[in-house]
């Protein structure tokens, strides 16, 4: 007779600290895309540089992640998440410390965002999001939730931080301790910590090696191949919805401050503003995930991501008042900051984890494209029309495409009932 699976409470009990230091762990990773609209306008002023290159930092990232990123997806499935994770957080803060020594060469920055692709590949949500699906079935949702709301808190924090160390330390020593106050916490934590479903599986593996069975991926159970998912009409509206909703929301993050000091509000107070907002977008997480484990992810899906749009709305107030700016940055922080969290939910609930990694990978690099397009597209829009209300627009129903697509997705497939089989029904 098979085993009961675990209940949410008793998958908790066991893998809280795993919880912990994931979420430590992504939180770093969006540190600097939290940061970045604090240095735009003293790296423009020291260099003379548009605004469009200053955005295009996060855009190099995001053409490298989205071309290599089904590469680590496969790495993922052969070599689960810890041999990424530790090294590719190390590697980060070696390379956002680096940025203070910018001299004004276009060459340079583009060579150490180049190198602070590699470090995003090994530090995506991909590798996340592997960590809790391969962890987690009953309190999955959730699971992801508190993970990803590492995201949520840096997208608090960081606006905070940065602008205190900027205005105290300059922009170049700010690099450097943002680096390295939060990448060791991140480092240690994943040390200790980081111990998930394809560490157990390996050693499952390294036995059946020893006994001479043939091994293959870490995780061995049903889901779709790479090839059955590339036809899955389900995973292609998750794919372009999350483009769509990738592009607009990272683009309104990055661009966050100069938005808001075009509508006349001071940077430190514009910093501020991202404290309720990153608090909002915990609660989102916690709440989404409470949502999915019981409810479908069609409806929860579609209704956060179509509320988002409202927040465009608001921005586009004339002389917008503080109250609705504040609650366009919650809304955007409730609503926005739950997407990575769905499309990993989604992604696993329809493809199943026989290749998660790899198909996740897929789903990565066009989360990549709709991140580096974002910001890009935004200063481009700024510098041509010197506003950024055609942006808002834009954005406005951009979100209304993306909730529609959620809707239409159908039922989960059943891969409970595939266990022992070698592919879905």
């Amino acid at each position: 007779m098979a085993e009961s699976s675990p209940t949410a409470a008793e998958e908790f009990r066991q893998h809280w600290k795993l919880i912990l230091a994931a979420a430590a762990g992504f939180s770093f990773t969006v540190v600097i895309t939290s940061s970045t609209g604090l240095f735009i306008a003293p790296i423009s002023d020291e260099f003379g540089w548009s605004r469009t290159l200053v955005s295009s930092g996060i855009s190099i990232t995001a053409i490298l992640t989205f071309v290599f990123s089904p590469l680590f997806g496969v790495f993922i499935d052969k070599w689960g998440v810890r041999r990424l994770a530790i090294p590719g957080l190390a590697l980060m803060v070696c390379v956002i410390a680096s940025l203070s020594q910018l001299d004004g060469s276009t060459w340079m920055w583009f060579t150490i965002w180049t190198a602070y692709a590699v470090t995003a590949l090994m530090t995506k949500s991909t590798v996340w999001t592997a960590s809790v699906n391969s962890t987690f079935k009953a309190g999955r949702g959730l699971a992801l939730g508190l993970v990803l709301s590492g995201s949520a808190l840096a997208q608090a924090f960081t606006p905070m931080y940065a602008e205190y160390l900027i205005r105290v330390y300059g922009w170049r020593m700010a690099f450097i301790v943002l680096a390295v106050t939060w990448g060791t916490v991140a480092i240690l934590l994943c040390l200790l910590w980081l111990k998930d479903g394809y560490e157990i599986s390996r050693k499952m593996r390294d036995a059946a090696q020893a006994a001479g069975r043939a091994a293959g991926t870490l995780l061995d159970v049903p889901g779709l191949s790479v090839r059955e998912a590339m036809r899955d009409p389900a995973l292609w509206r998750i794919a372009i919805s999350t483009f769509i909703i990738m592009t607009v929301t990272i683009g309104l993050v990055v661009h966050q401050i100069p938005i808001l000091t075009e509508i006349g509000v001071d940077r430190r107070t514009a910093a501020l503003y991202a404290l309720p907002a990153g608090l909002a977008g915990i609660a989102g997480k916690l709440i989404t995930g409470w949502l999915l484990d019981h409810f479908p992810a069609r409806w929860v899906g579609g209704l956060t991501i179509g509320v988002t749009s409202l927040s465009f709305l608001l921005l586009l107030l004339p002389h917008a008042p503080t109250w609705a700016i504040v609650t366009a940055l919650m809304i955007n922080g409730y609503a926005g900051g739950t997407k990575l969290q769905l499309v990993g939910f989604l992604t696993a609930a329809y493809s199943g984890m026989r290749q998660f990694g790899t198909i996740f990978g897929i789903m990565a690099s066009l989360i990549a494209a709709g991140s580096g397009l974002g910001p890009v597209v935004a200063g481009l829009i700024y510098d041509i029309w010197q506003s950024y209300a055609p942006g808002l627009w834009g954005g406005f129903l951009l979100t209304l495409l993306s909730a529609i697509l959620l809707f239409g997705l159908g039922p989960y497939p059943d891969w409970a009932a595939e266990e022992g089989t070698a592919a879905p029904a």
